[in-house]
């Protein structure tokens, strides 16, 4: 058994009432059931936690090191910000998938720019709520095939 880490980043927990022509009506509950139903088919465990401050997802990644075969993350505005957020996930070991529900290319100029997606193994922006499941599916899948 294994585990994995989701990590969200500002305002994610706004997810379903914030901007929903953007973000869409699905909640953060939402997500998180979707991946729970992944990782238990598996026979795997998940942490899946949200912050607005950048502090707790670097601790959080932190506590990743050593003990999560997997990182999911969306960092939310982080994305283009956090050189911090981006110096905690050089520190871990595993794989990291970056995950964005808009696709963030197709937006204002200045979210183009992901400090993140230079450490992600794979970037998945666009697919809405889907873009979880896609990435965790990854890397429950990889781990299946190395072991």
């Amino acid at each position: 058994m294994s585990l994995f880490t989701i990590l969200n980043g500002p305002n994610l927990n706004l997810l379903g009432q914030r901007q929903p022509d953007i973000y869409g009506y699905e909640t953060l509950a939402d997500i998180e059931a979707n991946c729970r139903a992944i990782t238990d088919a598996a026979g795997h465990q998940l942490f899946f936690a949200q912050s607005n401050r950048e502090y707790e997802l670097i601790d959080w990644i932190h506590e990743a090191r050593g003990t999560s075969s997997g990182i999911v993350i969306n960092p939310g505005a982080f994305t283009h910000t956090s050189v911090a957020i981006l110096d905690a996930l050089n520190a871990f070991e595993a794989p990291v998938i970056e995950v964005h529900i808009s696709n963030i290319h197709k937006r204002e100029v200045f979210r183009h720019h992901s400090y993140v997606s230079t450490r992600a193994e794979g970037v998945i922006a666009g697919l809405g709520i889907e873009g979880y499941a896609v990435a965790l599916s990854h890397l429950v899948n990889r781990l299946s095939r190395s072991s």
